[in-house]
């Protein structure tokens, strides 16, 4: 927590501050995150989200491995993670405690709801004796509340309720609660019960009057002399919302459909944590959008290239297991040369792994997981807002060079949320398809660009534009079946060559920071807002030789890469992954031996490893 000045005797004015509430899965903790993260992005702070929750539906209830979290981190600077060290914790149990105390420093605040301090919960959560009472949280200023039973005095007039409603409504106590604190309005989460439960009148008056009775409960407590005030954020001007990853994703491919003039089409199985991409396009009928939820993963994918036959913006989403499944059909598309675009949320793994846990280990599944020399472009988004950038451009980048796009985000950025400057489709790149309206007699279907070597696409049914297309190796011209071996070995060259000419088609590398000199930190992906914030702080500590490059482009990585690479003594590439794109970049640039830091616990990193492992590089 970082103070700035006093404004008053009872309101201090923070410049950030990082909220984190646990509790069992079924306790409501993601909408009670979520509702915090909105009313200050509503008050104008920049913010960073990080859900945490368990991958069972229902993990048993009070279980170590059942805790659901949900990190907020907001402030009137800069925010690029959901922070390091957590000012307020909010445990609704003594399993939420137990495992996310580690991340509380000595002398920070935990609200606890006394009421589920049970012996029952204490033996779950592996306790030997109670947290509140044998002197462990003595470094803490804990503030008690018997959450529950306050709940339960404040809706014993509502009529309506059953006794597991009247429970679970605890969520916004504790949410009133950490409004007070932080002199945030409880309106815009009032507003938002009358939208959500407004054919249940009885559902708003509850939650309206928990929300309530924790906010001015607060006031009562002498545990708390002061609330917080953090000012909005200095921001670009424009109009902003809140937005998640997956939604994020999704807006950007209905851009990039209205943009290039053509429908979308999504054939998707379902999959954590990909599936709020399919939840979110089935909304959006008026805009021409049809999807279809398959049977599994390869029918996802063969739907969406029959789709792309048939002259559609054809896109498929999955996470690492359902890209392991879909790559012989990505083989096809690409032997095909159709536009498709394929999203791989990535997850832990292997096998079913970390469900909902992040991680970067699908690159080389990406980059190689297909059989035969089948090269793809491949891209990254990097941040919460920035994954409707990159779905856009992987829509442009697949229709301009008809070949097939995977798009990596992960579980982080795809649960995370940010602040998203709304856009205006007008303002955003030409996107140029390669759909052939007439016939000529010249017209083959294996004609190419000059420039990208780009095919031409035709919709079957065209009166004079018959052609034939399938998985076998065909004549560089005609598309009939060939098993001539030099046309093999031409096309084979030609499909490369293809992908090493996007290069052209994709900006060049730019790093941060320093531009030259001792250490240059590398990463791809969903870490930018980790690293940035790393080598941001190293800066500001006086380190000035220490740049930072980040990767979203792969395959083909950016023109000016080696050049850069060249431009520091040393490079450490960090990835939640044993070392991934560090491989790649040495099988692209002989003699490059880079330093690496790898984490794989299912979590993304952290602010103060970061600065302890660069600063052991440049000691």
């Amino acid at each position: 927590m970082i103070q700035a000045k006093i404004e008053g005797p009872d309101i201090r004015s923070l410049e950030a501050v990082v909220v984190r509430f646990v509790g069992d899965s079924g306790d409501g903790m993601q909408l009670t995150g979520t509702q915090f993260t909105d009313t200050s992005a509503m008050f104008g702070n920049d913010v960073a989200t990080f859900p945490n929750y368990p991958s069972e539906i229902r993990a048993p209830q009070g279980s170590l491995y059942g805790v659901s979290g949900y990190q907020v981190h907001i402030g009137s600077i800069e925010v690029s993670t959901p922070g390091d060290n957590v000012d307020l914790l909010v445990a609704m149990n003594p399993a939420g405690l137990k495992t996310n105390l580690y991340a509380v420093k000595p002398g920070h605040t935990l609200i606890v709801d006394t009421d589920s301090f049970t012996q029952k919960n204490l033996d779950k959560a592996e306790y030997k004796s109670n947290p509140l009472h044998d002197g462990s949280l003595e470094n803490y200023r804990v503030i008690e509340v018997a959450m529950t039973s306050l709940t339960r005095e404040a809706l014993k007039d509502v009529e309506g309720l059953d006794n597991k409603t009247i429970t679970r409504s605890k969520n916004m106590f504790a949410l009133g609660m950490v409004y007070w604190m932080y002199h945030r309005s409880p309106e815009h989460s009032i507003d938002f019960f009358r939208k959500k439960f407004k054919k249940k009148p009885e559902l708003i008056e509850a939650n309206t009057k928990v929300l309530q009775a924790g906010y001015y409960y607060s006031e009562t407590l002498e545990l708390i002399p002061n609330s917080f005030t953090i000012a909005p954020a200095k921001m670009a001007s424009g109009t902003y919302r809140v937005i998640m990853g997956n939604t994020a994703t999704a807006w950007g491919f209905l851009a990039a459909a209205e943009k290039s003039g053509m429908d979308l089409f999504l054939g998707s199985y379902p999959i954590t944590p990909a599936s709020d991409i399919l939840h979110e396009l089935v909304k959006h009928k008026h805009f021409g959008v049809s999807t279809l939820q398959a049977e599994d993963e390869i029918a996802g994918i063969a739907s969406a290239i029959g789709a792309s036959f048939a002259g559609k913006l054809a896109i498929t989403t999955t996470s690492g297991p359902g890209l392991a499944l879909k790559g012989e059909a990505l083989g096809l598309a690409m032997m095909v040369e159709l536009p498709l675009v394929i999203v791989d949320v990535q997850r832990g793994g292997p096998s079913t792994g970390l469900p909902t846990k992040t991680e970067q280990s699908d690159l080389l599944q990406a980059m190689y997981g297909r059989n035969g020399e089948s090269p793809v472009i491949v891209i990254a988004a990097s941040t919460p807002s920035n994954c409707f950038a990159y779905a856009y451009e992987a829509a442009r980048l697949t229709l301009e060079h008809m070949t097939p796009v995977i798009l990596l985000t992960d579980g982080y950025i795809a649960n995370g949320s940010a602040p998203w400057k709304i856009q205006s489709v007008s303002e955003m790149k030409p996107i140029k398809n390669r759909l052939v309206k007439e016939a000529s007699e010249s017209w083959h279907p294996y004609d190419r660009d000059e420039k990208t070597l780009a095919r031409s696409w035709a919709v079957p049914g065209t009166p004079g534009l018959e052609h034939r297309v399938g998985g076998l190796e065909k004549d560089a011209n005609s598309g009939n079946v060939s098993y001539v071996p030099e046309n093999h070995e031409a096309m084979t060259e030609v499909r490369a060559e293809k992908i090493r000419r996007v290069q052209d088609n994709i900006p060049e590398i730019v790093p941060e920071f320093a531009q030259e000199g001792e250490l240059l930190v590398v990463g791809w992906g969903g870490t930018y807002g980790s690293l940035h914030t790393a080598v941001k702080q190293l800066s500001q500590e006086g380190y000035s030789k220490v740049g930072y490059a980040h990767f979203n482009y792969i395959n083909p990585l950016p023109k000016n890469t080696g050049e850069l690479l060249k431009k520091f003594r040393k490079v450490i590439v960090c990835e939640l992954n044993s070392g991934q794109f560090a491989k790649i970049l040495k099988i692209n640039f002989t003699g490059l031996a880079p330093l690496q830091y790898n984490k794989i616990q299912g979590l993304p990193f952290g602010n103060e490893e970061l600065i302890e492992a660069f600063k052991k590089h440049l000691a």
